[in-house]
């Protein structure tokens, strides 16, 4: 099994995260939800506050990326997770590994629900989420434009992380994270 390793990011990252961006399919930019088309944008990245950013690298090359940003007012105990991985690298792991940390991260921040929005069509997407605990909370029909002007709908999924996964933890689920 080739060996995947994840951390957070830093500066000796950027370049390997900018091109993976670059060479990432329009139709998964959609879910980034922030311009990745620019250096600038990932460099302003590192270092920030109100999100924890991981990369995935394979033999040192960055083939998957989570987000998860932390609500704020009201939300703030709420951080939204974002995750992408290589379309060649896909079914290896790598996204399961991504989010497991990222909701490892998560509870770090002190967040007690994750959420994950993912279109419908993408169903070993939404199998990833539900295997770690993550269940429907809404359908937002043609919520999601991609870049050709194709309307999807969008499922919201979510987490309790300080229920769910402290359950997990009670009953020995809770597998070291590497």
């Amino acid at each position: 099994m080739t060996a995947i390793e994840v951390s957070r990011l830093r500066w000796t990252d950027v370049d390997g995260v900018w091109a993976f961006f670059r060479r990432m399919p329009d139709q998964d930019r959609t879910f980034v939800k922030e311009p990745v088309d620019d250096l600038a944008t990932v460099q302003r990245w590192v270092g920030e506050t109100g999100a924890v950013r991981l990369v995935a690298t394979v033999s040192g090359l960055v083939v998957g990326y989570a987000v998860v940003h932390s609500g704020v007012g009201w939300s703030s105990h709420v951080g939204e997770l974002r995750l992408v991985v290589d379309a060649d690298e896909r079914r290896k792991g790598i996204g399961h590994r991504l989010a497991r940390h990222a909701l490892a991260a998560a509870i770090d921040a002190g967040l007690t629900k994750v959420v994950v929005e993912v279109a419908a069509s993408q169903d070993s997407t939404i199998a990833l989420f539900t295997n770690l605990g993550f269940h429907a909370e809404a359908l937002l029909e043609d919520h999601v434009r991609d870049r050709n002007g194709v309307f999807s709908d969008l499922i919201v999924l979510a987490t309790r992380v300080d229920e769910d996964w402290a359950l997990m933890n009670t009953v020995g689920l809770d597998a070291p994270l590497d």
